[in-house]
């Protein structure tokens, strides 16, 4: 295989160094595939993995507020698109595994799939309606799979190849598959991957100049955010609010923060303070006041 390496950490505009920002922050994903006038990329992106002809896509861009970045409101930062005026599509970037992303899945499709159909409608006019996981870690569920990109249909026990209906499609792709389970026949994927994996531009030079300028495209929004400092500023915050939140979780402190023991909220309190994790964040976690938890010692 020939490829055309561009490493892009780093990019240097007038002797000033700009370190990029991460691609797999669910952030700046959503800035780069689902912002209003990247119809281009995002279409090219999904032709890597969807099968079918894209000729038209439509964004449903909803504004992302300040406020959206410290919650975790299903779908705030996922991407939606429509794809040929038939076809409802979801994307999702997760960096940390929440251990039900399954049921998350399977619920995210249900949800777009039911807003097809309005009342009084028949159920012929419900739309075909596909998830998209990009997951930067491995599910436990699919450890003995190699490949870094699966497909998911209701299918027969027995007759495994009979699938029930083509509504429900499901892809999870593994990012942390990609290096050893890249898919010979599919460089476009693989390309697109690994400058979300890594921030950089590798091209097969079987591919289509067109898929490459789309890549390319990608590379150059990112750079201009990287270079934004308001952007970094909501890409960092987000980053924060994700970190903290695993924490929390990888501690089982939400469990006891759901128990409503006000020892066991002081002590999440204590040790998150330790862990120099915002204030209002721990006041939204353990339902303490600000002024309480400021007191804790």
């Amino acid at each position: 295989m020939h490829y055309f390496i561009q490493k892009i950490k780093f990019r240097k505009r007038s002797d000033i160094i700009i370190k990029l920002l991460d691609p797999k922050n669910d952030y700046v994903f959503k800035r780069i595939f689902g912002h209003t006038g990247n119809e281009d990329i995002t279409k090219s992106f999904l032709s890597s993995i969807i099968p079918d002809k894209i000729e038209k896509i439509e964004l449903d861009c909803n504004p992302i507020m300040d406020k959206d970045l410290l919650d975790d409101k299903l779908g705030i930062l996922d991407i939606k698109a429509r794809l040929n005026d038939n076809v409802v599509c979801n994307v999702e970037m997760q960096i940390c595994d929440k251990k039900n992303i399954e049921k998350r899945l399977l619920f995210y499709w249900s949800k777009m799939y039911s807003q097809g159909i309005k009342q009084g409608q028949d159920y012929d006019e419900l739309k075909r309606t596909i998830a998209i996981l990009i997951s930067d870690y491995n599910l436990e569920k699919l450890k003995k799979i190699p490949e870094y990109v699966t497909k998911w249909n209701i299918r027969e026990e027995k007759y495994g190849k009979i699938i029930l209906t083509d509504v429900l499609e499901i892809y999870i792709i593994e990012l942390n598959k990609l290096k050893n389970g890249a898919v010979k026949d599919n460089q476009k994927l693989n390309s697109w991957l690994y400058f979300i994996k890594n921030s950089k531009v590798v091209v097969n030079k079987n591919m289509r100049e067109e898929d490459i300028e789309e890549i390319k495209k990608a590379q150059k929004i990112l750079e201009d955010i990287s270079a934004d400092e308001h952007e970094k500023w909501l890409a960092e915050m987000r980053l924060k609010y994700i970190r903290d939140k695993h924490a929390i979780e990888d501690f089982g402190y939400d469990k006891g923060y759901k128990s409503g023991q006000s020892k066991k909220q002081e002590e999440i309190a204590r040790n998150l303070k330790q862990e120099n994790v915002d204030i209002q964040f721990i006041a939204r976690v353990t339902g303490l006041t600000e002024e309480e938890i400021e007191k804790i010692k």
